[in-house]
């Protein structure tokens, strides 16, 4: 037991001198003046600092709501038009009133993600989903899904002479945001777009608790 503990203790102090030899030994030649000496185990003097910079300069992770950031918080106030007013209607955009632009209705659910194209009348031109895209099943619900049935629903558009839409906009689902691009990738010129998702102030009653 005692050999075994004298052995342990003697490892590190052999590997002290020897190290402390090699330095001083570094030192006092001029053959090793040109040689930098550091610990073998080190890898990288500034290695908590070159971590640091790499995270940093890493790109953030998306989650999906990448054309959510399309307006600048700081910069709205500064723009006179941004919001909507009374002489809103009589506004002509591409040679059209606003109030003539057809609409295009989004409804974003868990599970699906609905297309509609209408006049200014409400007559529907166009209707497109996730499934007629050609998805099945879960990924009916994707962000992918309604980036693909918004292009589909854009070259749909453009054969039916339209150039310039609004968007109205309901629901919480996953093609949210990725609809509303794929409708911009399509050539589609977006005047307005609405949310109209209904908020429920007073909810329904939460079921009971299960019983264990």
């Amino acid at each position: 037991m005692l050999k075994s503990i004298l052995n342990i203790i003697k490892s590190p102090i052999t590997q002290r001198v020897c190290l402390q030899t090699f330095q001083s030994q570094t030192r006092s030649s001029n053959i090793f003046n040109n040689v930098n000496a550091r610990y073998m185990h080190i890898t990288s003097i500034n290695f908590g600092q070159d971590r640091r910079s790499l995270t940093a300069s890493a790109p953030k992770k998306d989650e999906g709501v990448d054309g959510e950031r399309v307006v600048d918080i700081d910069n709205i106030f500064k723009h006179n038009d941004m919001f909507p007013d009374v002489n809103t209607p009589n506004k002509f955009f591409n040679d059209i009133p606003f109030s003539e632009i057809p609409i295009v209705n989004i409804k974003c659910t868990p599970n699906n993600t609905l297309m509609t194209l209408s006049d200014y009348k409400g007559s529907v031109k166009i209707i497109h989903t996730c499934g007629t895209e050609g998805f099945k099943h879960a990924r009916k619900g994707t962000n992918v899904a309604a980036q693909a049935t918004a292009i589909t629903l854009c070259k749909k558009a453009m054969n039916l002479g339209y150039k310039t839409i609004r968007i109205r906009i309901r629901g919480l689902g996953p093609g949210r945001a990725s609809s509303i691009k794929g409708l911009q990738m399509g050539g589609l010129e977006i005047i307005s777009i609405t949310d109209y998702t209904p908020v429920t102030w007073d909810p329904l009653r939460p079921r009971k608790a299960k019983r264990l």
